[in-house]
């Protein structure tokens, strides 16, 4: 029998789901736009069994994808595992093979020097394939209508880094995938890959660079001529996992570098420039631009670290005041000769994370951003359902150009998952469109689907649709038009 542990990773409403599910039609209220025509993907970490150690992170389970199918107004939905090399080598024995979050010294004799991932962080869609990621190992490709698990992206042995990004973007103008895989030689090392994938799905550039230290670099950002790499003191080694600590701590004697990597062939560590700062925390990117010599990057950025169960590597206590993050511009000038930024500048006092971007103009200036919101103002009868713990009960959407904000509160019982923007058409003007996201509806251990008009958040959900089943916290998810996937002439299961 399945014993998961009595932790928090484990019980309320992260208690483990493990559904693969089926449904037609699922009831909703309000109305679904008719010009939704396409499928919402996302992921949660969902452990198929209890942990190997008796306890983990709750962001070590194993990947489980969700789809929100969107078609004359109704919706259909179909979870089914990532079926990576882990989730396959456990099923076969029953029971938990791998150990702690990122760390294989903890890992069963029989599977050591397996790929690990558990293709839990990100479902993306590119190049007719379903893209089940997780950054510290290949991407699991899956077939985007059927849903069946299908095999590692490593073009046959092409790929020379041992990781490929949770986190990749497309570049508008050539319609490539730009992606990075860090610690791309091994465990630990300075290695980072830059990648270039084509919409045909072949592997068309791969650069290798090194960077001022190893740490978790879960996002960046692009331009149309540079990768932006932020390089924050989440570390880890060898040392750490010997003597049983956490994968990632934060080191905040540390400081922060921002990369700006030339996007070309035959790319050398002189040709990048490295520019520093004091210590913060930084992780999710909300995009960047180029504004002549100027380079813009911005991300929600807080003075300490953001994530409780990566403690403090000298012991400091984690400090909750510190870990609020604010949308933030990190300019630098590559006109300038030293090493520091140019400025620095919060853009709103909201305290969010997870932003989101209409996707057609990533590299660009944009003027919309979506988000999730921690407001502790307002009620809160219960708490739960969020990465990272936070309590993110509020959209928030922010228009950079004006500076107006709106909000859109869940309830004193319910908290959001990350939200995904859909534009109306392919040349809709930038934010025309909707946002969908989970909401998790923590007293009824349920969850439903979200449908806003994009730009008028406030005025509440056009359509709530109710799912009869507990959706687990989610990571990232994105959306996909029917044409693209192969959805438009399949028959509903």
């Amino acid at each position: 029998m399945a014993e998961f542990p009595n932790s928090p990773s484990f019980t309320g409403f992260n208690t483990p789901s493990r559904i693969e599910a089926d449904i037609a039609d699922l009831a909703h209220e309000g109305t679904i736009p008719e010009g939704l025509n396409g499928a919402f993907y996302r992921v949660q970490p969902d452990p198929q069994f209890p942990p190997r150690l008796g306890d983990d992170i709750a962001f070590n389970g194993d990947g489980m994808i969700t789809r929100f199918h969107i078609h004359d107004s109704q919706v259909d939905f179909r979870q089914r595992w990532a079926k990576t090399d882990k989730w396959k080598l456990e099923h076969e024995a029953g029971h938990a093979l791998f150990g702690a979050y990122r760390n294989p010294l903890t890992d069963d004799e029989s599977v050591k020097g397996r790929i690990r991932s558990t293709a839990n962080t990100n479902a993306w869609i590119y190049a007719g394939k379903l893209w089940a990621m997780k950054e510290d190992s290949p991407a699991l490709l899956m077939d985007p209508a059927t849903m069946e698990s299908e095999h590692f992206a490593t073009w046959n042995g092409k790929m020379r880094s041992m990781t490929f990004t949770a986190h990749p973007k497309i570049d508008p103008a050539t319609g490539n995938m730009v992606a990075i895989g860090y610690a791309a030689s091994g465990m630990h090392t300075d290695d980072v890959a830059y990648m270039e994938v084509s919409p045909a799905g072949e592997l068309v550039r791969e650069e290798w660079f090194k960077v001022p230290y190893y740490c978790m670099m879960h996002d960046f950002a692009i331009t149309p001529d540079y990768l932006v790499l932020h390089i924050v003191p989440s570390i880890g080694s060898w040392e750490q996992l010997e003597a049983g600590k956490p994968a990632f701590m934060f080191d905040t004697a540390k400081p922060v570098y921002l990369g700006v990597i030339p996007r070309r062939a035959g790319l050398k560590d002189e040709d990048i420039r490295w520019f520093k700062r004091d210590t913060c925390f930084a992780s999710h990117t909300m995009n960047a631009w180029q504004d002549g010599t100027k380079i813009h990057f911005v991300t929600p950025e807080s003075k300490n670290n953001f994530f409780p169960f990566f403690p403090d590597i000298h012991g400091a206590p984690f400090n909750p005041m510190e870990s609020v993050t604010h949308l933030t511009d990190w300019v630098v000038d590559l006109a300038s000769n030293g090493e520091d930024f140019a400025a620095i500048e919060r853009l709103t006092e909201t305290f969010s994370e997870f932003p989101r971007i209409d996707d057609r103009f990533t590299g660009q200036r944009n003027r919309y951003t979506w988000g999730l919101e921690v407001d502790m103002k307002r009620p809160m009868e219960l708490a739960g359902g969020s990465a990272g713990g936070a309590p993110m009960n509020c959209l928030f959407l922010k228009d950079l150009e004006t500076g107006a904000e709106q909000h859109w509160w869940a309830g004193p019982t319910s908290t959001l998952q990350e939200p995904c923007f859909v534009p109306r058409s392919r040349d809709a003007p930038e934010g025309d469109g909707w946002i969908v996201e989970v909401c998790n509806r923590l007293a009824e251990h349920r969850s439903d689907l979200l449908i806003f008009d994009a730009l008028d958040i406030e005025k509440g959900p056009v359509a709530t649709v109710h799912i009869p089943i507990r959706l687990r916290f989610g990571l990232h998810g994105n959306w996909a038009n029917a044409k693209d996937i192969g959805l438009a002439e399949m028959e509903v299961a």
